[in-house]
């Protein structure tokens, strides 16, 4: 006979089982058949409702022999009991309670699932295995290629590799699951550090190089399901650091002279304007300027603040709104395609000062799309009148494997290079899952303002590097290749070869002994080497302490006899998008990435092994018919096409409003045609193309004007 089984809910912080009739507990109704409330000495206790009745079974091995003493349970409850000497149970149920989960010395531990009509289930357990330790205890070894105490590099590749928050626990979370992001970044150096600001990350990164980064906690979040700090500004003045986030209602302005302490004080408690996306910009001359506004319906503004209470002083100026029906580039959708859905969207307002140039950079179309970028205006006083420049976006990068530079900041490093960090776009389980992208930055002899993205995605040289090419010259020899797996649960392998980031593939577990398997196709010189992990039932948000990833990479010429090249068996680092510069080339013709910890419970997952070096074959040919055929119709597009090129995987596309300024590069893998609706109308532009191989670049095709 079935009978009432009261649960308590956890108001007090007890977690209670009670089997009794409402009338003999003292109960007070909610209006809610389900939950009822004890009125207790301190608190009430609200107590949950079920069908209740006893399931029933037998536990054995896999023999038919009873184990007496076995424990049943369900999973993650209190429940349980154990069996007697026949190997019964008897098990209190409610509809809810499906997981079996059953313990004896010696055995697995057995799941088993039933139906909420099942009544009775039968339990088989297995033999243990050999026990094997998930988490290695000795050190990792270092080998020829890489030493696991060496943590300084001489070349990044984008995504920057840094610990990327988790999103914090509201409605985008519970959409698509778990998923890391960040985006808005800016950087400025203090105290001989870069520091690294962005969106939703409760502190900041900093780095004395831009390729190695390490992360200070410094949360200004208030409620559990806020962005912490949204779209963050920053500046210096003399000794001291001012920062400040996104706010419509008014936030407080925060400084400090010790950022690598996470200690701030209050400059004042509530700024006055609603200055979303803000930008602080200190003159020269000791006059503070505030940048502000994200919106597909009114303009970005300007204006002068006091730098004792930061509330206006000037008047406020509307200093830039898009013209899509102008500007290709300022059109709504993926590929500025969309002219239906929405106006595009103009925000991330950003100041730099030049040669007594202002250069005022805003971020367009969407940050959901490969085409978001960074546009400027010129002008020769902060506050304006601007001047569109006519080499337009700043910085672009809609093809390739990171894709997408919008709304960013721009800074100069200790020997006076320019860099931009900007938005990349992954957009994947939810629109706002972001990732940043660093850029070398450059003003010409006519104070042209642009960033150098072609090869953008493979290795670079850092900061501390001067000379005048920062590309390594290591190219892709991972794309399209074939790999082999341990096991999948979700998509297919061959995403980790695509050059996507948006495609990923996953293991069934997370388990240590997971493995991915990559066939160059022949021996290759390896210089490098990317892991793009990613998030697949994965259990986390906002930041945690312990979250690494662990693995080892194996090396082989045969596929049978394998050698350890890189070892993470002991990292406690969190490194998503971990780039291995090796320290001497490695040859060898297959990689073996071993699992060993992923964070946050989830599964082995990559979106791609990404391999860098040189392959010993014939560099590409040329590129032979290239042609770029401009819209009659519509001046903002072209359809450019050319015909493959024998040893080439893919093509970067270069064009520029002169042809000694061809600033812009699109990369295109596995194709040989491309639908560019960037332009402006009335600007002429000059292409030329050249073709990728394993083992270098062919030579650039005639140059079109268009």
């Amino acid at each position: 006979m079935n009978r009432l089984w009261l649960t308590a809910a956890v108001t007090t912080g007890y977690i209670l089982s009670v089997s009794a009739s409402p009338a003999s507990a003292g109960f007070v109704g909610t209006g809610d058949d389900t939950v009822k409330v004890v009125k207790g000495q301190v608190s009430d206790y609200y107590i949950s409702v079920n069908n209740a009745y006893e399931v029933t079974g037998r536990v054995t091995d896999d023999s038919g022999k009873p184990l007496e003493g076995a424990t049943v349970m369900y999973f993650a409850s209190p429940v349980h009991c154990n069996t007697d000497a026949d190997g019964r149970y008897s098990l209190k149920s409610t509809d809810g309670d499906l997981h079996l989960y059953v313990w004896y010395p010696g055995m697995e531990f057995a799941h088993v699932y039933r139906s909420k009509e099942q009544r009775q289930a039968d339990i088989v357990m297995q033999q243990a295995g050999k026990l094997v330790a998930v988490l290695p205890r000795q050190a990792a070894q270092r080998t020829q290629w890489f030493d696991p105490a060496r943590l300084e590099t001489a070349t990044y590749c984008n995504p920057l590799n840094i610990s990327y928050n988790y999103e914090p626990y509201n409605d985008n979370v519970r959409r698509g699951g778990c998923f890391r992001s960040s985006a808005d970044p800016m950087a400025l150096m203090y105290k001989g550090q870069y520091l690294l600001f962005s969106t939703n990350q409760g502190g900041y990164h900093y780095s004395h190089n831009l390729s190695d980064w390490n992360f200070q906690p410094a949360s200004f979040q208030r409620r559990p399901t806020d962005d912490d700090q949204c779209a963050p500004a920053a500046f210096v003045s003399g000794d001291t650091l001012y920062y400040t986030g996104s706010t419509y209602e008014g936030l407080p302005i925060w400084f400090t002279t010790h950022p690598e302490q996470g200690r701030w004080r209050q400059a004042v408690g509530r700024n006055t304007l609603p200055s979303w996306d803000p930008c602080l910009f200190l003159d020269d001359d000791g006059r503070l300027y505030l940048y502000y506004g994200s919106s597909n319906e009114y303009p970005l503004k300007a204006v002068e603040l006091s730098r004792q209470s930061f509330a206006p002083i000037s008047k406020i100026h509307d200093v830039l709104m898009l013209h899509p029906e102008q500007h290709g580039w300022e059109r709504f959708g993926m590929n500025n395609d969309d002219e239906v859905t929405l106006k595009p969207f103009t925000e991330g307002a950003y100041m730099t000062k030049h040669g007594g140039k202002y250069y005022l950079q805003y971020g367009a179309p969407g940050t959901e799309f490969k085409v978001y970028a960074d546009g400027v205006y010129v002008s020769n006083r902060p506050l304006g009148p601007f001047t569109y420049q006519q080499h337009n976006p700043m910085s672009y990068k809609p093809g390739g494997f990171v894709q997408g530079v919008g709304h960013g900041g721009t800074f100069s490093d200790r020997h006076g290079q320019y860099w931009h960090v900007g938005t990349c776009m992954l957009s994947l389980k939810y629109k706002f899952e972001r990732r940043i992208g660093l850029y070398p930055v450059y003003f010409d002899a006519d104070g042209v303002m642009w960033s150098n993205t072609a090869f953008g995605d493979y290795p670079q040289r850092n900061a501390d590097y001067t000379g005048p090419d920062r590309f390594t010259g290591w190219m892709l020899l991972s794309y399209g290749k074939k790999v082999e797996v341990s096991s999948t649960d979700t998509l297919s392998a061959a995403n980790l070869s695509d050059e996507n980031i948006r495609t990923y593939w996953s293991a069934r577990t997370g388990n240590a002994g997971e493995w991915a398997l990559m066939d160059l196709g022949g021996e290759r010189e390896v210089r490098a080497i990317q892991l793009n992990f990613y998030d697949h039932n994965t259990l986390q948000t906002n930041r945690a302490n312990d979250t690494y990833y662990q693995y080892r990479i194996l090396a082989s010429s045969d596929g049978e006899t394998w050698t350890l090249a890189v070892d993470r068996s002991d990292n406690d680092r969190d490194m998503p998008h971990d780039y291995v510069e090796l320290l001497q080339p490695l040859r060898t013709r297959y990689l073996k990435v071993v699992n060993l910890h992923v964070p946050g419970n989830g599964k082995f997952c990559l979106s791609d092994i990404r391999v860098f070096g040189h392959a010993d074959v014939e560099k590409p040919e040329p590129v032979r018919e290239f042609s770029v055929k401009r819209s009659r119709s519509d001046a903002r597009n072209a359809l450019i096409s050319w015909k493959p090129s024998r040893n080439a995987y893919g093509y970067n596309i270069l064009y520029g409003t002169a042809p000694g300024k061809l600033y812009h590069c699109i990369t295109v893998n596995g194709a040989t045609s491309y639908d560019f609706r960037g332009m402006d109308r009335g600007t002429s532009y000059y292409f030329t193309i050249e073709a990728l191989g394993e083992s270098g670049v062919s030579a650039k095709s005639k140059i079109i004007k268009q």
